[in-house]
């Protein structure tokens, strides 16, 4: 079966932090949901590829998606090139998802932002029939791409408020990355620390939308609106 919404990342953990809360709210919502990870993070400084994988299921489960699969792609030398394009290409052929959310195409990591531009051209090329004659085209309707760590203005911010503590529990349960630990303890802070930093990023766009806690989206097409009276948020 297809997924709804497919959310692509670069490690795991990533989707936890940044649209974790809006994937749990759609299948909430009754949608099939999905995370693919691209590589397993076996650059950082923290845990094994196993551990990391290992624990991308457990918070997989807590996010209550339908699938999570790793690409084991190399971390920290993610590269956009034709074998990973067509791999990746294939591999959304098969999970025919209708909703892809990508990472912002800006950021500190190389791997993030090659993740953004690697999904969005596999995405195109996944629509093209000749591509690979083994499997059917399919190619997304709409792609978001989440901004929560980026200065830009959202297009659109997701009320997680019901979902944000849960959001937080499958965040957590990476214990490898935030649980304690001497090694790397500089880089890393405190579980506490983690909470308050998140929930008080999540607060500040969850106020643009007058709610406690938010997740930002934004894409690069102009939006349709059908009804202007259905509209949501204030203006006044």
């Amino acid at each position: 079966m297809s997924l709804d919404v497919l959310a692509l990342a670069a490690h795991p953990d990533d989707v936890e932090q940044t649209c974790g809360g809006t994937l749990i709210r759609m299948a909430e919502m009754g949608y099939r949901t999905g995370v693919l990870d691209l590589t397993a993070g076996d650059m950082g400084t923290r845990g094994t590829s196993e551990q990391r994988v290992a624990e991308a299921e457990v918070a997989g489960k807590l996010m209550l998606v339908t699938q999570r699969e790793n690409m084991h792609f190399p971390d920290a030398r993610l590269e956009n090139n034709i074998s990973a394009r067509m791999t990746l290409a294939v591999k959304i052929r098969e999970l025919r998802p209708r909703v892809v959310i990508l990472p912002y195409w800006q950021g500190r990591h190389p791997d993030h932002y090659r993740a953004a531009e690697l999904g969005y051209e596999a995405c195109f090329l996944a629509g093209l029939k000749k591509i690979d004659e083994y499997s059917e085209p399919h190619r997304p309707h709409k792609i978001l791409y989440s901004s929560m760590y980026a200065n830009v203005a959202p297009s659109f911010v997701v009320d997680i408020s019901a979902q944000f503590e849960r959001r937080m529990s499958a965040l957590l349960s990476y214990h490898s990355q935030y649980g304690a630990s001497v090694q790397g303890g500089e880089l890393f802070p405190e579980e506490q620390e983690i909470r308050e930093r998140l929930a008080a990023i999540a607060r500040y766009f969850g106020n643009l939308i007058g709610v406690k806690y938010g997740e930002p989206f934004v894409v690069k097409e102009t939006m349709k609106v059908d009804d202007v009276v259905a509209l949501g948020g204030r203006s006044l």
